[in-house]
């Protein structure tokens, strides 16, 4: 069976947005951590070290509030973007994963669906 991909308009209730613009902002904010730990990484072995969203949370407790799902796969797609940076095969070079800005980047993040996590109500 193929994977699906369903988008819809949703219309949160005030505490849905409250959640849903924390989780645009965590997921900003470990990109830049993570995109920051790999540049001094680089600087100081020549090497990209490997980080998690996990390391961060001790050090930032609110990106214990948010979906941990959504905070993987921000660290999914910056693996991807470097994996698309340095890949000699593509014929289109991508250029060198950049920081996301609070007022311009797209507000929204991914996540997964495990054991019915994410529901559509009718009400």
């Amino acid at each position: 069976m193929a994977n699906k991909a369903i988008k819809y308009r949703v219309y949160p209730t005030a505490e849905q947005n409250i959640m849903f613009s924390k989780t645009f902002g965590c997921c900003r904010k470990v990109y830049n951590l993570m995109l920051s730990d790999k540049i001094e990484g680089y600087k100081a072995t020549g090497k990209f070290p490997d980080v998690t969203p996990a390391r961060y949370k001790d050090e930032y407790p609110y990106l214990r509030d948010v979906d941990s799902l959504a905070l993987a796969n921000v660290q999914m797609n910056l693996q991807a973007a470097f994996r698309n940076t340095f890949d000699r095969s593509r014929k289109k070079k991508n250029g060198f994963p950049k920081f996301k800005s609070a007022k311009h980047s797209r507000r929204s993040y991914t996540t997964n669906n495990q054991k019915g996590t994410v529901a559509i109500t009718d009400n």
